[in-house]
């Protein structure tokens, strides 16, 4: 066994200002940006994803490569290497990693140029952001170098990329990660396609024929999902529009016959290769949540007053109202649903607190988490992508997918669809959170929506000069944050509490019979 790999690894917390601790030495290294971004999380990742054992990976001391073929000395220090053994020999390094080029050119060349000059035949770039893998070829006294979906395994041969069966599938600790180099893979690369929200449309629709696969492929079959090394990039796409259909179908209330995979056979064959070897259905909530955030949150940018509210301010909401187990949880303002999610991950707490009471099996806990996703949230927001992001975030945690509606919280609640009026009521809510969207020039001037509210019609001061006093006359216009309070409190149940997001400021509100008050 080699000194490293019986190193015994310090926390980060353990290292002084201006350092971190190497993942797989635990020595102490200066924490520069390419080591926090790529360095240590692909390092953790071939320990974690790829089950490559510490003792056969070379982090520090760095492994070096000739910088020519003539040189009696090595020179070049290779961030990551990877060894068939633990005895790190030149004849046993078969992967090397680059993570000191930030860029994918540059990044490209030096990893080449480490391929030639060492024994090694696979090769990965990453800046944390993109990712990169190359396979070197060596025949007829020339060296070439193919792009290939992923690395291998511990114990895979290359063949074997994307040959895997549904059982051989793992979760992932570092999705975010994943999801990132996609992200930004796709940004840059994708052909026909630069805009945020079709890219978040696409990556959508590429995830849900994921999900489809892993929920309905045999344990012992090879799953539809997959991209091998030396398949044409064309026969992986096809493959995959031809699961989306299926898509569409089990997943009706999110997608319609006018969606479509339209990224170019490449991309679609980069994403797979990114995500083929994970199970995304068994990967922790958490982690789900905050890799589809990661992607998702440029997205929502968007001239209206939409935008992806930070996790830090969802999470303070739900601490202001604290939803109880059996309270009715809605949105009326619910974009991309970070809200529901919050609150569905405080009542499922709630929930694993009683199965933990009771000794409830793990089924009977995951039931009531679904019921409770299902019968207890609800959602409205009138941008159709927006709700149908919304949508996707619940399927993807479990459930609740179906309380989520594309209306106007604003309009009259006779002018929804049949199914929000029924899902929906005036003084049915336990808890309201909400982040609605706000601005001087965004205004409400629809005379049949703003006669609706107290808030909608002009006030005049009082006889007597104390106080105001509402008219018969309709106000020209109205923002809509000051409507979007009126709705919010009308749809609360006597008792009920409100958080809400003004501006800047979070302000929590109990409705009773007769006022409403902060709290």
């Amino acid at each position: 066994m080699s000194e490293q790999a019986a190193v015994t690894v310090p926390s980060d917390d353990e290292a002084p200002d201006g350092k971190v601790v190497d993942y797989i030495s635990g020595i102490q290294v200066p924490a520069k940006p390419e080591e926090l971004l790529a360095v240590q999380p692909f390092a953790r990742q071939l320990v974690e994803d790829y089950g490559y054992p510490k003792g056969h990976i070379r982090t520090r001391p760095q492994w070096h490569v000739k910088a020519r073929p003539s040189d009696r000395a090595k020179t070049y220090p290779v961030d990551i290497a990877v060894f068939s053994g633990d005895q790190h020999r030149d004849e046993d390094l078969f992967l090397v990693v680059e993570c000191k080029k930030p860029d994918r050119r540059d990044g490209r060349d030096q990893l080449e140029d480490y391929l030639r000059l060492s024994r090694a035949y696979l090769g990965v770039w990453t800046n944390g952001d993109e990712r990169l893998f190359l396979r070197k070829r060596e025949a007829n006294g020339k060296v070439t170098f193919d792009e290939i979906p992923n690395i291998p395994r511990y114990g895979q041969r290359v063949e074997d990329i994307g040959l895997f069966k549904r059982e051989d599938l793992r979760p992932t600790h570092n999705l975010k990660a994943v999801f990132r180099s996609i992200r930004n893979y796709l940004a840059a690369n994708a052909v026909g396609m630069t805009r945020d929200e079709p890219l978040a449309q696409q990556i959508m629709n590429l995830i849900f024929c994921k999900i489809y696969d892993e929920r309905f492929t045999r344990r012992d079959a090879v799953v539809t999902f997959r991209a091998g090394v030396d398949e044409p990039v064309a026969d992986v796409a096809a493959r995959v529009k031809e699961s989306f259909a299926h898509v569409v179908k089990q997943y009706s209330d999110v997608f319609d016959d006018t969606d479509k995979i339209e990224l170019d056979d490449r991309s679609i064959a980069y994403v797979v290769g990114e995500l083929q070897q994970y199970c995304l259905i068994e990967c922790e909530r958490d982690v789900v949540g905050d890799a589809f955030e990661t992607f998702i949150g440029p997205s929502l940018k968007g001239g209206q007053g939409q935008f992806f509210t930070p996790r830090n301010v969802t999470h303070l909401v739900r601490a202001l109202v604290r939803p109880k187990i059996q309270d009715m949880v809605l949105d009326p303002a619910c974009g991309s649903g970070g809200f529901l999610v919050e609150a569905l991950r405080g009542l499922w707490d709630l929930v694993d607190d009683r199965a933990d009471e009771l000794q409830w099996p793990d089924s009977e806990r995951e039931s009531e988490k679904q019921k409770v996703a299902i019968r207890q949230l609800r959602g409205i927001d009138k941008d159709e992508f927006l709700s149908k992001v919304a949508k996707a975030y619940m399927a993807l945690l479990g459930d609740g997918r179906g309380g989520i509606f594309c209306e106007n919280s604003l309009v009259p609640m006779r002018d929804w669809g049949l199914k929000a009026r029924q899902e929906v009521s005036v003084g049915e809510f336990d808890v309201i959170m909400t982040n609605p969207p706000f601005g001087q020039k965004l205004k409400v001037t629809e005379r049949t929506t703003l006669a609706q509210y107290d808030l909608g019609s002009k006030w005049r001061k009082a006889k007597g000069g104390v106080g105001y006093e509402k008219t018969d006359k309709v106000a020209d216009s109205q923002t809509p944050q000051i409507l979007f309070i009126e709705r919010c409190l009308d749809l609360l149940k006597d008792g009920g509490r409100m958080g809400i997001v003004r501006r800047s400021r979070c302000c929590a509100i109990r409705r009773t019979a007769t006022s409403c008050s902060t709290y």
